[in-house]
């Protein structure tokens, strides 16, 4: 059962049993001090009694003569309600007092007082009995003084303090339970604290913990920044792999394009250069993949060590659309661009990349004699690049899985793709702490990208 508990329920339901084992251990401790203390002060009341009848004893005319002091026996009624009990023995003569009382045996041993239990008219009694010589007559006459008393004050007395012990280890008990609860979730906070430092951070972000801890956590600290180590290297290896399939990928591709194309001039029959156009269709697609695929490489490599430039974001919207006017001529599609005063500080390389998808992406899904709306903006510490086309927009799925990896809308059939565009340009205003909105035009249809970065 404890095997199931959570390591701070099963620290605990430890730290619980041992205080119920210590609260277990003090009540028999102060229980067996109580009764010992009220038997010891008994004792000495007794004591003291047959001590007191002993000293009146005298001899007169050849006879042992007693004068009962009754303060001896009222003392030991001043301490409980028990009853009292008492006999003088001289030689073979009964005095005074019980003579069915029994003498301690050690009565006899000269021992100054000797204590005894026993039982007497049914009842537990606790007896003293004190030896003196009296000259009496003829010669010495052993005397012996015994005062006894009922034992039921003395369990009173030491059942009283044992339930009183038994409270105050209950209390010393739930405490301890609260300070145990205490001390679990303090003794787990650095734990606690090493789980939000990694759920934190981001899915690429695998940098070695750095965060102060016990020398008991140095293990598991060392354990994680080793295995993000390896990580690292892992995906490092797998992002040269694709980006180096990538590059060897597209050169021959490249090749059978143009081959391809060479075919078509010459080709005769219809139904060949249909072939030879779904070869270059697929080419095309390939080789936009494989281009794709590199991007996306290069921008998982240089998110982990992003350069700090300060960067014009209607610089890098004209080049960008520099970059795929050639493109947009085919389409005769037209960019308009509206700037206004914007900088951002991060990687030129990384968000050109990612504009240049958003753009391709709008051109690609804009009919023919259209125009692409680019539009800058910034306003209290936001930049804003908003790219608006007259296609036929995001689709009626919802919009946000439109960043994930090769997912691509339900209304983008016989559109060359990858579904890589927007993944790319989300990963990177990630890394530099922005966002990719998504929706679709308000007026004319088409889709409305926003690109969304601090400014400075």
């Amino acid at each position: 059962m404890i095997a199931r508990l959570s390591i701070g329920h099963r620290l605990t339901v430890l730290l619980a049993g041992v205080a119920a084992l210590l609260s277990l251990l003090s009540w028999g401790m102060v229980s067996e001090l109580a009764r010992q203390a009220a038997a010891r002060s008994q004792d000495n009341v007794l004591a003291a009694s047959a001590t007191t009848i002993a000293e009146t004893i005298r001899s007169e005319q050849g006879e042992v003569r007693l004068e009962l002091p009754y303060s001896a026996l009222s003392m030991l009624g001043a301490i409980s309600e028990d009853r009292v009990f008492y006999k003088v023995v001289a030689g073979e003569r009964v005095l005074t007092g019980y003579e069915d009382l029994p003498v301690p045996t050690d009565a006899a041993t000269g021992a100054r007082v000797a204590f005894e239990t026993g039982q007497y008219s049914g009842e537990a009694i606790r007896m003293a009995s004190v030896r003196r010589t009296v000259l009496a007559g003829a010669g010495p006459v052993p005397v012996v003084v015994t005062v006894a008393q009922t034992l039921s004050g003395v369990d009173a007395v030491s059942g009283q303090l044992s339930r009183l012990a038994a409270a105050l280890s209950l209390a010393f008990f739930l405490v301890a339970v609260g300070l145990s609860i205490f001390a679990a979730r303090a003794s787990l906070r650095p734990l606690n604290a090493f789980a939000q430092a990694v759920s934190r951070r981001g899915p690429s972000d695998l940098r070695p913990l750095r965060r102060d801890a016990p020398p008991e956590l140095a293990p598991l600290r060392g354990a994680l920044n080793r295995l993000m180590d390896r990580l690292g290297q892992s995906i490092r290896r797998s992002e040269d792999f694709i980006a180096e399939a990538a590059h060897r990928v597209r050169t021959p591709l490249a090749t059978v394009r143009v081959q391809a194309e060479i075919a078509l001039r010459s080709a005769e029959s219809e139904e060949s250069r249909q072939r030879l156009r779904r070869i270059i269709r697929a080419v095309d697609e390939s080789s936009r993949s494989a281009g794709q695929l590199l991007d996306h490489a290069t921008v998982a490599y240089r998110a982990e060590d992003l350069a700090r430039d300060r960067i014009d974001l209607g610089e890098l919207v004209a080049q960008a659309a520099a970059a795929l006017e050639p493109t947009a001529a085919m389409k005769d599609i037209a960019f308009h661009i509206a700037t206004s005063q914007a900088r951002v500080v991060g990687d030129a390389v990384l968000l050109e990349s990612a504009l240049g998808n958003v753009l391709d992406n709008a051109v690609k899904y804009s009919p023919d004699e259209t125009t692409v709306h680019i539009a800058v903006s910034a306003e209290e510490g936001v930049a804003r690049i908003t790219v608006t086309d007259e296609g036929p927009g995001l689709g009626e799925g919802p919009i946000e899985t439109l960043t994930e990896r090769f997912r691509r809308g339900g209304n983008t059939e016989g559109v060359v793709g990858s579904g890589l565009g927007l993944t790319i340009a989300a990963d990177v205003l990630a890394a530099h702490g922005g966002r990719l909105d998504l929706r679709n035009a308000a007026e004319g249809g088409g889709a409305c990208v926003t690109l969304v970065l601090p400014s400075v």
